[in-house]
């Protein structure tokens, strides 16, 4: 359990931050980027829970937003373990798999698609698509963290799936695809 009686604690000053296993990396660091990126794919998954209170879908984005504090731990955990111990949080495949078998629910509700869908229709909808595009900009953090240091494949692909999880719940969030607005290639030309 995590207990946090002071929120500041000056250590950070200086322009660098504590990891899990005691290390201090630069606040501009790879890993110091992945988890702040992830951080803020966390809160627009947040916001857009908020825009589906009171749907089963903003409880399954309460579920997401724990895991994705896993993933923060994970990433703040540097080495080549990534086995779960006692006093190390890791991403396993069992949640990656736990959004593949939400998006194939999800999806058996949608036609398919005949061209992309443009960030949109309903509110709620939009807030999915922001939170989607920030969860893949998180991704592309991680995968710059995997290029130079060792990064859990669990935790690679958890936050691939998840802007695949966020992209079909906007359509579900937009009249189970009905509302979609769809790209029109070429129509302003």
């Amino acid at each position: 359990m995590v207990k946090l009686n002071k929120i500041y604690t000056r250590t950070g000053d200086d322009g660098t931050t504590g990891l899990v296993d005691g290390s201090r990396r630069a606040k501009h660091d790879a890993r110091m980027t992945a988890i702040g990126v992830v951080d803020e794919a966390n809160s627009a998954i947040g916001v857009a829970a908020v825009a589906l209170e009171g749907t089963d879908h903003a409880a399954t984005l309460f579920r997401i937003q724990n895991d994705l504090f896993d993933l923060g731990a994970d990433l703040a955990t540097p080495g080549e373990d990534f086995e779960p111990g006692e006093m190390t949080l890791r991403m396993v495949p069992r949640q990656t798999a736990w959004l593949e078998e939400a998006i194939d629910a999800m999806n058996e509700r949608l036609e398919p698609l005949a061209s992309f869908v443009l960030p949109g229709g309903g509110e709620a909808a939009a807030r999915v698509h922001v939170a989607r595009a920030t969860t893949r900009a998180a991704e592309r953090a991680v995968v710059a963290l995997a290029a130079d240091e060792p990064v859990n494949p669990a935790a690679l692909s958890y936050i691939n799936r998840l802007s695949d999880f966020l992209f079909v719940l906007a359509r579900v969030a937009n009249d189970d695809g009905k509302a979609d607005v769809k790209w029109v290639p070429g129509q302003n030309r």
